[in-house]
């Protein structure tokens, strides 16, 4: 058993670690977000200029910054939640509220979007997909396939939590306050 435990820690570990790593490159994509808006703002009123592309470049980083950064909220458990229930009870309470929430909510809701998006991707993939917009970005297909990299994230922190609270809820010894 105790085998069973030390796996489980080290690959929640593993996982955080990646989703944590993700997170923090994710965060810098706000800043190039604000410094591209401003370049926009700057461009288009003292040049009187403006580029499809840019302005594009913007709802790009949007999606990214959501779409990445799904899993590392999750981590940090920054996600809505409704507390009415949950602020009450105790940790081990929690903890079985968040097993359950993951097993029978997350994960197959990160599945079906897994699942449900694949063939959407796939399409965009196989014209490479590009801006409508003359002079947008070309690169439709890649901000498309972000759908699948949020779903396996999602999957993979619902994972980790799985297995941690499994640890903190079955574990001997475990001190649950």
């Amino acid at each position: 058993m105790f085998l069973f435990f030390s796996f489980f820690k080290r690959s929640a570990h593993a996982i955080d670690s990646l989703i944590e790593r993700i997170g923090r490159f994710v965060s810098w994509l706000t800043l190039v977000m604000v410094l591209v808006t401003f370049c926009i703002v700057l461009l288009r009123y003292l040049f009187d200029l403006s580029w499809v592309m840019m302005q594009e470049s913007i709802i790009y980083l949007h999606g990214l910054v959501f779409m990445l950064g799904a899993a590392y909220t999750l981590k940090h458990d920054g996600h809505v939640r409704v507390d009415i229930i949950y602020q009450r009870c105790t940790p081990k309470i929690k903890a079985w509220i968040d097993l359950l929430g993951t097993l029978f909510l997350l994960l197959p809701v990160a599945g079906f979007m897994l699942w449900s998006s694949w063939e959407y991707v796939m399409s965009s993939w196989d014209i490479l997909e590009g801006s409508r917009n003359s002079g947008g970005l070309p690169l439709v297909y890649l901000l498309k396939s972000c759908l699948l990299l949020m779903s396996g994230l999602l999957i993979l922190q619902g994972l980790s939590l799985l297995m941690s609270k499994i640890v903190y809820i079955f574990e001997p010894g475990t001190k649950h306050g």
